[in-house]
């Protein structure tokens, strides 16, 4: 009676929380005696707009999925199950009632396993609840020892065991508590999960004379044979005292360091050598000691000496200092700014004794710290001049060690002065050399043809990056008139700069300015052109037109005299204003 009503308590809980959608409720976790029997409790929901004339279910064991041909334990429809399941499997709950729970009889050990719920309503309207519950065949009492129990402080002990049997209800009784003088038990049922377990509390006063005593808990079912036991050693404990130990040991790298420990107990205790956690030796024993050879700064620290025996334990540490050089100063990585913010830059490292650090850029010292590990340095307002390459580095008496460093600072774009045009008889070469942080985009703008080529069309511009500066050249051919305007727009994320080419005489000093690798790409380039026009003009028999240096795309004219190379005669007479 008690079981039905706390379970009709438990359907009134869950029955409150349904919503109008698929859903299942049933405990994670379940377990029983093997031999007896258990109920899965299970409620589960559907949309409120399905309104089946009858709910029909399956459960599965072990697996979810019909197309899996899982182990049928109950189908509403056709009553036909697995043979594991015959005759030990019924639906207590009502399917119209959303009441899915599940009572398995005759346990044996091979129905432990996962169960899963699927609903069905007719036709397409079948749900599989991802939700499912662990079935646990057990055939011990679980009896549950405080993990330490100290002479002359009362412990209690209990004894658990499971309750979801509505057919068999265990009864608990002590075994060998005789000598425990006079221990109180207490029965009770508790609640968990929809699950119920049986449990008798055992209070007690140990003694010293009671270490290793054999306590044993039973359960048995009435009126029937079945009985199960279990059994824990009580294991009392007394501590022990350590009497001797060595004071603080200082150690250079890489010399030989002893450390002493010893207990006075009985009986004899285990002394347990111990760092951060990590046993490095034990051994049952009056006094022990801890050799290190070639100690490294990795074993500088704290060790404990820790004396247990069956009584209790006592510990005491000593400090090892291990003399070492400085380790690789380590730096807050490479640092990007925008110009006009403040840096402030970290350099840490480890030794013993602390070390000197200095903070380097150019052999110029900017910041340095004495007997310290770390050291900060403070750039306000950065400018591009502060970019590149630092170097962070510590020493000692033991020894020196260095990191590197970068600094990146971001800024607008910058067209240096010694941009320019240059004009030789029918070429003109335009060089745009722009400082900037990240990359920027160039552009050569002719204002008065109307015209903008970028560095994305190769053929007309060539650019190259070197460190902070990028260098571009247009390159004009078929020039028969007065020079154009051209305008060289340099374009990043913090900004755009504009500046209108001055002419030269001469165009050599743009080959000075991309280096010999670069004029030879150039004029490659030019070659090709030449070949393609060359071919281009024979095949077609087109008359001759000036032309930029070219590729093999259309090309796209300014003028009547005056148009990008490798132009088709079909071309000729077109203006536009822009260069797709």
């Amino acid at each position: 009676m008690i079981f039905l009503t706390a379970l009709s308590l438990f359907w009134i809980m869950i029955s409150a929380s349904r919503g109008g959608q698929w859903g299942a409720w049933m405990p994670s976790s379940i377990s029983a005696f093997e031999g007896t029997c258990v109920s899965i409790p299970c409620r589960f929901s559907f949309p409120d707009e399905l309104r089946p004339a009858v709910v029909h279910g399956v459960w599965y064991f072990n697996s979810p999925y019909p197309k899996n041909y899982p182990p049928v334990v109950f189908k509403s429809r056709t009553q036909v199950v697995h043979e594991s399941f015959q005759g030990r499997s019924r639906l207590l709950g009502d399917l119209g009632l959303r009441n899915c729970t599940l009572l398995l009889s005759n346990l044996s050990p091979e129905l432990g396993g996962k169960y899963y719920f699927r609903g069905d309503l007719g036709g397409y309207n079948q749900y599989t609840f991802s939700e499912h519950s662990v079935l646990d065949i057990i055939n011990t009492p679980n009896i549950v020892v405080p993990p330490e129990v100290m002479a002359g402080t009362e412990v209690e002990v209990s004894c658990m065991v499971p309750d979801n049997c509505p057919e068999l209800h265990p009864e608990l009784s002590w075994l060998g508590h005789e000598g425990l003088g006079e221990p109180t038990v207490l029965g009770r049922l508790r609640e968990e999960e929809g699950t119920w377990v049986q449990v008798s509390l055992l209070h007690f006063v140990p003694t010293r004379e009671t270490n290793g005593h054999r306590l044993g808990c039973q359960a048995s079912f009435p009126n029937t044979t079945l009985q199960f036991e279990g059994y824990a050693s009580l294991d009392i404990k007394y501590p022990p005292v350590i009497v001797e130990i060595n004071s603080t040991v200082e150690a250079i790298e890489g010399s030989h360091v002893s450390l002493f420990c010893g207990a006075d107990s009985n009986p004899p205790p285990l002394l347990t050598w111990m760092r951060d956690g990590t046993v490095l030796r034990e051994a049952v024993a009056e006094s022990l000691s801890l050799e290190v050879d070639e100690v490294t700064p990795a074993e500088d620290g704290v060790y404990l000496c820790l004396a247990e025996n069956t009584y209790g334990q006592d510990n005491r540490t000593v400090e090892l200092s291990v003399m070492y050089a400085p380790w690789k100063p380590m730096v807050n990585g490479t640092v990007v700014a925008v110009e006009g913010e403040t840096v402030s830059i970290l350099c840490s490292t480890q030794s013993n004794p602390d070390p000197i650090l200095t903070i380097f850029k150019e052999k110029q010292i900017l910041a340095t710290v004495i007997y310290e590990s770390e050291l900060q340095l403070e750039l306000p307002a950065v400018t591009p001049e502060d970019d590149g390459e630092y170097w962070c580095v510590a020493e000692n008496q033991y020894g020196q060690r260095a990191t590197a460093f970068n600094l990146s600072v971001e800024f607008a774009p910058v067209i240096l002065l010694e941009s320019h045009c240059a004009a030789a008889r029918d070429t003109v070469q335009c060089l745009c050399v722009v400082k900037a942080n990240p990359e920027p985009s160039v552009a050569f703008e002719l204002p008065l043809r109307n015209v903008t080529v970028n560095e994305t069309e190769r053929e007309f511009v060539y650019s190259e990056r070197s460190g902070l500066l990028l260098t571009s050249i247009l390159t004009l051919r078929g020039q028969a008139q007065a020079p154009p305007r051209v305008i060289c727009t340099s374009h990043n994320l913090y900004g755009t700069k504009s500046l209108e080419l001055p002419f030269q005489g001469a165009h050599r000093l743009m080959w000075a300015k991309i280096g010999p690798v670069g004029a030879v790409v150039a004029f490659a380039i030019l070659i090709a052109i030449v070949c393609y026009i060359t071919q281009t003009r024979r095949k077609k028999n087109v008359t001759e037109s000036p032309s930029f240096s070219g590729g093999d795309n259309p090309p796209v004219v300014f003028s009547s005299d005056f148009r990008i190379s490798g132009a088709p005669e079909k071309y000729e007479s077109r203006e536009v204003s822009t260069l797709e």
